[in-house]
């Protein structure tokens, strides 16, 4: 039962982390095209929901929303978060 757990949660988190990263990658596209952009609430909500390292590594490979203090403060708060519930998670029911 716990492995059935564990591997969708690993899928969950390999998604949301492959969306982060393409999101952040989609909006530096539009912005260089002047295009329609995403809101950075939805960039900061894919983040929380589980995309914080995707969202970290978009931030450095795209080299976009690094100046803004919400996105350097809140992502890697995210990925601390994230940290923390799995070592909960792990401690609970797996050792």
């Amino acid at each position: 039962m716990v492995r059935g757990i564990v591997g969708a949660l690993a899928l969950y988190l390999f998604l949301m982390n492959l969306l982060a990263f393409a999101a952040f990658g989609w909006d530096k596209r539009c912005a260089q095209r002047d295009r329609r952009r995403t809101p950075e609430r939805r960039l900061l909500l894919v983040a929380a929901l589980g995309g914080a390292v995707g969202a970290l590594v978009g931030m450095r490979v795209f080299h976009h929303k690094t100046r803004k203090l919400r996105f350097r403060l809140l992502v890697p708060l995210f990925l601390l978060l994230h940290l923390g519930l799995a070592a909960m998670l792990y401690v609970t029911y797996i050792m």
